[in-house]
């Protein structure tokens, strides 16, 4: 089922707040309620709503300072914004209309016609965001420009599966590559770059751009070091103006098809979980690395070892440990960890986490791109 949309309201009056807030929910919006603009200030802190609905005569600070200072902040800026008054004021309405207030309601107006006027206008930014998204993915197509690969290639002694969704079906900063050389080494890529929507999935081909010359270049030269070619990828972006403002992870690992051996290091991931069939037991395997482009030296290191046969590893980004919960973004390693368990050492266990729901109960759950790769050593 989708999320209810989420509405903050704000007023000083319990009357209001009790009888808005109760028809918000009855219609299906999830209604956070604050009585001042501190204690909206707060409830921010912790949920970004679709919109917010504030009175404009309150004390201490008033409904204008208030619009005035989620300007001043680019997280809440672009939160849609309406005024819920008393006063039926042209140049009340003019100064809202300057602060880009989208609209105002009036407390005498009929319920009904509020949700009404607050439905038609949600309904009409969804719209929006799903055009411009198809026009986006086009012309992507078009230029030939992916963060998301259609297929994971065929590899001797392994089997090789991923799954992304992201968030609101925006794209967004998760990104996934494999890329195959020479029928020998397959590089295995898995990154974040930190940031919602467009902003996080225009920088992710820019990473990709650099990330993939560095293989290529390395593997060219001889130099097929995990670390080493990491090292490089971070040099680069640690130089570029344009990204090193920018935080991003990346898992990169390398299959050494002659060896199949594994080549693991890390920047700033989450730890690599590794399902030992002989054991019964799920390991993390956990990189020293730091976020691509924090430092010169990204202090890198590089985990090698052999996967037995039906051994599994998983590669995950923080979408999928994340959730949110009535206090707030939680996330837990260790609850993904059990959760997960159930379903490895099968030898179907990927195909299982897709038909058994585990993964679209990880993508309803979701509050960011969510990717999983998965890795299987065969017999």
């Amino acid at each position: 089922m989708p999320k209810s949309k989420k509405i903050l309201l704000v007023d000083d009056s319990p009357l209001i707040l009790k009888i808005i807030g109760q028809a918000l929910e009855k219609d299906g919006f999830e209604c956070l309620k604050a009585g001042n603009v501190p204690d909206a200030m707060e409830h921010l802190k912790n949920d970004i709503p679709d919109l917010i609905l504030s009175d404009y005569q309150m004390p201490d600070i008033d409904g204008f300072a208030f619009r005035q200072s989620l300007m001043a902040i680019p997280e809440y800026r672009n939160i849609p914004f309406m005024f819920l008054t008393s006063i039926a004021d042209h140049d009340h309405m003019q100064r809202g209309m300057n602060m880009e207030v989208i609209d105002y309601i009036i407390k005498d107006t009929p319920i009904a016609f509020v949700l009404s006027k607050i439905n038609n206008f949600l309904n009409s930014i969804r719209e929006r965001h799903q055009r411009t998204i198809q026009e986006l993915s086009s012309a992507a197509m078009a230029l030939n420009l992916y963060s998301i690969p259609q297929d994971a290639p065929a590899v001797d002694g392994f089997d090789i599966h991923f799954w992304h969704r992201s968030y609101q079906n925006y794209p967004g900063g998760d990104f996934i590559d494999l890329i195959t050389i020479e029928n020998k080494y397959t590089f295995i890529i898995l990154g974040d770059v930190m940031g919602k929507k467009w902003g996080a999935w225009f920088f992710s081909f820019g990473y990709l751009s650099y990330i993939r010359a560095a293989v290529r270049l390395c593997t060219s030269e001889g130099d097929l070091s995990t670390k080493s070619i990491m090292q490089k990828i971070n040099s680069v972006i640690y130089l570029d103006p344009v990204v090193s403002g920018l935080l991003s992870t990346l898992s990169l690992i390398m299959i050494n098809a002659e060896t199949h051996t594994i080549s693991y290091t890390g920047a700033g991931d989450l730890p690599l979980l590794y399902y030992n069939k002989a054991e019964c037991s799920l390991n993390k395997v956990s990189s020293a690395g730091l976020l691509l482009g924090v430092s010169k030296d990204g202090g890198f290191d590089e985990h090698v070892f052999t996967m037995q046969p039906h051994d599994q590893l998983l590669m995950v980004t923080d979408g999928m440990i994340d959730k949110e919960t009535p206090r707030g973004k939680k996330t837990d390693l260790k609850e993904f960890e059990n959760e997960v368990t159930q379903y490895l050492g099968r030898a179907d266990s990927f195909q299982d986490m897709k038909d058994n729901g585990f993964l679209n109960k990880k993508a309803q759950e979701q509050i960011d791109d969510c990717s999983l790769i998965f890795i299987q050593k065969n017999s």
